[in-house]
């Protein structure tokens, strides 16, 4: 099963109710927020309702090991380490199994979403209104684009 990483690019000032809602729904409610998805039938519905707002592609399960181990956050606000949480057990979990990242919260006390730094040396020269086509960021990526822009954000 594949995963889809979601990072929210824009701030939802301003926007649609029905934009504001699907990213309610995919629990990206600041600026700079990823959360990991199926990609399945839904998910890509929701996706192409935000694909103004963000940037999406395919994860590998590496990626998710270091976004759990360097941005994770317990319920509670208490940082992921080596001690409360094995990164590599709960990835190779959620990568295998069905599990969805909202179960995180009840199983691992794992926060469902990831709050990542502005990219370091800022986003693609198109800037964050135009879409990957137009060499901007919006919008889907390819799986080595999507992990360059989060080893960017960790």
């Amino acid at each position: 099963m594949s995963k889809l990483a979601v990072i929210l690019i824009r701030g939802t000032v301003n926007t649609h109710p029905d934009v504001r809602k699907t990213l309610e729904l995919l629990r990206l409610k600041k600026k700079h927020a990823c959360v990991v998805i199926e990609d399945n039938e839904v998910s890509k519905g929701m996706l192409q309702k935000v694909q103004d707002y963000v940037t999406f592609g395919p994860i590998t399960e590496e990626t998710f090991v270091e976004l759990i181990s360097k941005r994770g956050e317990l319920v509670g606000k208490a940082k992921v380490d080596g001690k409360n949480v094995d990164a590599k057990a709960v990835a190779k979990e959620f990568f295998t199994t069905g599990l969805k990242l909202r179960d995180f919260e009840e199983k691992y006390s794992l926060k469902p979403f990831f709050r990542l730094h502005p990219p370091k040396g800022g986003f693609e020269r198109g800037g964050i209104k135009q879409p990957t086509s137009k060499g901007g960021v919006l919008g889907k990526r390819d799986e080595a684009k999507i992990t360059a822009l989060i080893q960017k954000m960790l």
